[in-house]
């Protein structure tokens, strides 16, 4: 079911008061003279745009989406999805053929997993990274992420979905890109502590990307597409009577929020039941359904960053909290801070510059904080930081499997 997503913006921007907080909390603003800031591109600027089009400024592109104009905004005003809507209706500006490379995230996996070690040697050598600059106008300086030897899906059917059958419980697992593609590790994270606790983690049979990237990217057929097949999956899902979670806080954001708000499709039936991997344990947890056990002998300390789509949620405090937990883990919280990446955004060289700039003051910090690692909930976080701090990153999933005393655990929650 679609719905009319003019009347999102119609209802929201004149709520606006013009208090331009919006501004002051905007990382773009702050490093970018040519983009006119959210008040100015959304709410001020779709007045103009409904009397007539030709008010449109390109300069919306520099947008990051990354909602932190809406977490701060007193009157709920939707000022991300008002710009977004915008690039969407009015821009003239067409995906080019980097855009459709950078956004079929399912095609360059799957293709890029049957030769790993070719694909992500080649992506390190400069000589390529120049050549992919001067012909797609991806930035020189970004890193790739490497592509796993074999998809997390290919280990799932081969190693543990069998087992997943013999839980008392179960939940649904959208895998997403990154997990299937790039790091198989963090989804067999997930099962092990899952499984731990008696919970069996099943698979949707024809999960797509959650169209992030490409609605970023202005493909919004093909967003819409993938979007509709997910929402297929995520029904059938909690027809069985689970919820279905995610490890990565923007595919949750973008299934719960942007398939509504941006594509208009009606997720209300299901919405609720899409959740985050460390909000679905911290809330078994704090019921009372089950129990950890940790290990004696670990110790670390870790710093915390909130991904921006993870805040705009207001879920930072369930990752935290789980951390916190773990009685070897020293948590050390970083200022509430933008990395700059968005996805695909850094990659492309019109915003590299742009991008390094705004996650300045959070590497910055990061570099003086002493920590032997980061968490957080979002891949392209990870790749930022790890690239630009030198330091390596870890989902909070992660660090909870490591630290776990999976025996002691089992036997709390009478898993055999």
């Amino acid at each position: 079911m679609s719905q009319d997503k003019s009347n999102i913006t119609n209802s929201s921007f004149e709520q606006c008061i013009k208090c331009t907080i919006c501004t002051v909390y905007c990382p773009v603003t702050a490093v970018n003279a040519a983009y006119p800031g959210p008040k100015q591109a959304g709410p001020d600027g779709e007045r103009y745009r409904l009397k007539k089009p030709i008010f449109y400024d390109e300069a919306l592109k520099y947008c990051l989406n990354c909602k932190r104009c809406e977490v701060v905004c007193p009157s709920n005003v939707k000022i991300g999805d008002i710009i977004q809507l915008a690039r969407i209706k009015y821009s003239t500006s067409s995906p080019r053929l980097r855009d459709y490379i950078l956004a079929n995230t399912d095609l360059v996996g799957s293709l890029s997993t049957k030769m790993s070690k070719i694909v992500n040697s080649t992506l390190k050598h400069p000589d390529v990274k120049s050549i992919l600059e001067a012909t797609l106008a991806i930035d020189s300086h970004r890193d790739f992420p490497s592509y796993a030897d074999e998809q997390f899906t290919e280990w799932y059917r081969r190693e543990a979905q069998q087992e997943q059958e013999s839980f008392r419980h179960s939940v649904t697992y959208f895998h997403g890109c990154y997990v299937n593609y790039n790091y198989p590790q963090l989804g067999r994270d997930l099962i092990t502590l899952l499984n731990a606790v008696g919970y069996g983690v099943k698979l949707m049979e024809k999960e797509r990307c959650c169209g992030v990237a490409k609605i970023s990217n202005k493909l919004i057929k093909q967003a819409t597409r993938d979007a509709r097949r997910n929402l297929a999956e995520i029904r059938t899902a909690v027809a069985r009577g689970e919820e279905v979670i995610a490890t990565s806080s923007t595919c949750s954001f973008t299934m719960r929020d942007e398939y509504q708000h941006i594509l208009g499709l009606d997720n209300s039936d299901v919405r609720e039941k899409i959740n985050l991997a460390t909000r679905f344990i911290y809330r078994l947890i704090d019921s009372g359904e089950i129990k950890l056990a940790f290990r004696d002998d670990f110790k670390r300390r870790i710093a915390y960053h909130a991904p921006c789509h993870l805040e705009k949620l207001g879920w930072t405090i369930y990752s935290t909290s789980l951390l916190r937990m773990i009685p070897g883990l020293e948590l050390v919280m970083l200022d509430s801070q933008c990395c700059g990446i968005a996805g695909t955004y850094g990659f492309k060289r019109e915003n590299y510059r742009y991008s390094q700039a705004i996650g300045e003051p959070l590497f910055r910090q990061i570099k003086y904080s002493g920590v032997d690692a980061v968490a957080t909930d979002c891949e392209t976080c990870k790749w930022q930081i790890e690239m630009s701090a030198g330091v390596k990153v870890e989902h909070p999933i992660s660090l909870l499997a490591e630290a776990l005393d999976i025996e002691a655990t089992r036997a709390l929650n009478g898993v055999k």
